[in-house]
């Protein structure tokens, strides 16, 4: 039997990584809207992880959902007072669609957020629960804002989170690097895109 699918655990065995039938991946913001700048992962790699990830979630018939900002006309977006700037978006044509090498699926369920987290606002939680799932391992862009953000709100709701830490990246590596060292543990586990595929 794969490793995997094993629940049956003997004394002083490891349990399985991951229950697929209580387990979700959950990809944040892998759109086309992407720019260059990344660290300390490109978002080529990030994107080639994160495919990996929903290509294993998918064969095992897990839940996969995919995280986007979309808008018709930016009036139900955040719009704060700030003393610095934020970045300019890359509006490119079709921004909000899903890179092509998510390879989008029928079963694949679709959140279109407003803001950072991908809980607020949306129905993330409720296909959660109804489908008994208690844990979700999260990936994509960025670490410090998407994915913290989301990871947050998933740690307050009280799920497991298992954070595939070289499927997402930061704006610096600065910004990576506090929330895996500082953040991330106090909240769930980090595993290796390799380690998840493996379960360990």
């Amino acid at each position: 039997m794969n490793q995997l699918h094993d629940n049956h655990t003997h004394s002083g065995q490891r349990e399985p990584l991951i229950d697929w039938n209580r387990t979700a991946l959950v990809v944040i913001d892998l759109q086309k809207w992407i720019g260059q700048q990344y660290a300390p992962y490109s978002a080529e790699a990030v994107i080639a992880n994160a495919a990996k990830l929903t290509q294993l979630f998918r064969s095992h018939g897990a839940f996969v959902a995919l995280v986007h900002v979309s808008s018709k006309d930016f009036k139900d977006m955040l719009s704060p007072k700030l003393d610095t700037a934020p970045p300019k978006l890359n509006l490119v044509e079709g921004w909000d669609e899903f890179v092509p090498e998510l390879g989008v699926t029928e079963t694949d369920h679709i959140i279109s957020k407003k803001q950072w987290g991908a809980f607020h606002g949306t129905d993330l939680d409720l296909q959660l629960r109804r489908r008994n799932i208690d844990t979700i391992v999260i990936c994509g862009i960025t670490s410090g804002i998407g994915v913290d953000t989301t990871a947050r709100e998933a740690f307050q709701h009280g799920y497991d989170i298992i954070f595939a830490i070289d499927a997402m990246t930061g704006f610096t590596k600065a910004e990576h690097e506090h929330v895996r060292d500082v953040i991330f543990p106090r909240m769930g586990r980090i595993r290796t895109t390799e380690e998840v595929l493996k379960g360990i």
